[in-house]
């Protein structure tokens, strides 16, 4: 028995589209990281780029469980002192790129390094519900199907 390594002219890349619309990022972000990586696939090599393309659309409408949309605090430093700022996650949804709250947390699921960097540039995040990727034929998951806890729980 041989262990397979596939090779990058064999990866064949399919287009998949999310919907973002009331779901929780905390999850959303795994799932997106994992196809970006391609570790969904049986044919899953490390080295090499084989995830799929990811569409993300209605990425300002994300939900927040519990008081995270008020008490979640985003921090960086810009290097000089007395430089500390804070953010919280409602800020960041309510600015010019709510889409950055969803960078960052797939962003974060990704390891570092030159290939994540380049496994990035397959995501696509989109405010609003129109995207420009229709001549792909990309295909639609799903996501709040999967379980119960992905989605917005109205109460």
């Amino acid at each position: 028995m041989k262990t397979f390594s596939q090779k990058a002219a064999e990866v064949q890349k399919k287009w998949i589209l999310v919907d973002a619309k009331d779901l929780v990022p905390g999850r959303l972000a795994p799932f997106v990281a994992n196809r970006l990586r391609g570790k969904h696939k049986p044919t899953y090599t490390p080295h090499i780029d084989d995830g799929d393309n990811v569409i993300l659309v209605n990425v300002d409408k994300v939900w927040f469980t519990g008081k995270k949309l008020n008490n979640k605090k985003y921090q960086w430093h810009t290097g000089y002192p007395g430089g500390l700022k804070v953010r919280t996650a409602f800020d960041f949804l309510n600015s010019r790129f709510p889409e950055r709250i969803i960078r960052k947390a797939i962003e974060r699921m990704m390891p570092r390094g030159p290939l994540a960097r380049r496994q990035m540039k397959h995501l696509y995040l989109y405010s609003g519900s129109e995207h420009k990727h229709e001549a792909q034929k990309p295909e639609m998951i799903d996501f709040s199907a999967i379980n119960s806890k992905n989605k917005r729980s109205y109460q």
